[in-house]
């Protein structure tokens, strides 16, 4: 079985997460392909692994690839916040949150998270949910349409957008990406079509976080695990863009303030991939990971 993402900023995720005992309990709250829980499961023998994915045909991939390690991998299909706000199992020594989305589901999902591509416009992660881009695209008020783009995409041009999105879906439905990125192409001016990123590459993303929630369930996944640490636990956070790193630095110092602080931030400024990183694989340069410890 092949596998596609690169686990970002795992010589600086080891070296922050060490297990203050041999058979610790770790959570992995976006397993993905496993990449990150494998190499903990290899580098700790007697370390378990609890590995969430909301996604179940990505999880089958993470399963299958934790075969060897047998029971120390415990699977749950589920989102993490709904994990967190239902937990009642033994404290954890470590958490592990990277809020990226998995290479996976731009080269292989087929649901249209990328615009390279002719897909069908779906970018669901759970598979069950009503809510698909389609449906937003097609559905939303051209006003809340422009909000989404602005507010998840921090698109200038979110509202021209909306009203190009408007006028083309009262003729035909929109239901592929190359029908959406063309129609935001020519929505734009023609100076913003020739920048360093495609023009439709934030309101793509707006649109994924619309349909999963995605900046909802950061906050109270974080307390719940936080909550859920054994003393000198720790908790690590590897963010991919502002909307998601402004939240977890303001929860944070939120955390580790007042008169009785849960937590100690290890990581006074935000750790950033290296050069030799970035040069193997681009997508991580915009990452950040930030690490707590239990009080």
């Amino acid at each position: 079985m092949e596998y596609v993402h690169y686990p970002v900023m795992y010589h600086e995720v080891l070296s922050y997460l060490v297990p203050k005992r041999e058979d610790a309990l770790m959570v992995d709250c976006t397993t993905g392909e496993g990449g990150h829980t494998r190499l903990f499961l290899e580098k700790y023998p007697r370390l378990h692994v609890t590995g969430l994915d909301r996604d179940s045909e990505i999880q089958k991939k993470a399963i299958a690839r934790m075969q060897p390690f047998g029971e120390r991998f415990t699977p749950v299909n589920t989102w993490f916040d709904d994990y967190w706000e239902t937990y009642q199992g033994p404290k954890v020594d470590l958490v592990l949150f990277d809020l990226g989305i998995s290479s996976y589901h731009f080269a292989e999902s087929e649901r249209g998270f990328s615009f390279q591509k002719e897909e069908e416009l779906d970018m669901r992660l759970d598979l069950r949910q009503s809510l698909s881009a389609e449906t937003v695209v097609n559905s939303y008020a051209e006003e809340d349409l422009a909000t989404v783009i602005y507010r998840y995409g921090e698109e200038r041009y979110s509202r021209r957008i909306a009203r190009a999105i408007a006028e083309a879906r009262a003729k035909e439905r929109i239901v592929t990406t190359r029908q959406l990125a063309d129609i935001i192409l020519h929505a734009v001016p023609p100076q913003y079509r020739y920048g360093h990123i495609h023009p439709a590459t934030r309101s793509f993303q707006a649109i994924r976080i619309e349909v999963n929630r995605e900046l909802d369930r950061i906050e109270p996944a974080i307390r719940g695990a936080v909550d859920s640490l054994l003393p000198g636990g720790r908790a690590a956070v590897i963010t991919f863009h502002s909307l998601e790193d402004r939240p977890v630095k303001w929860l944070f110092r939120e955390l580790a303030g007042g008169d009785q602080p849960k937590v100690k931030i290890l990581t006074k400024h935000p750790v950033v991939p290296g050069e030799e990183e970035i040069a193997e694989n681009s997508p991580s340069r915009s990452a950040k990971l930030r690490v707590v410890e239990r009080i």
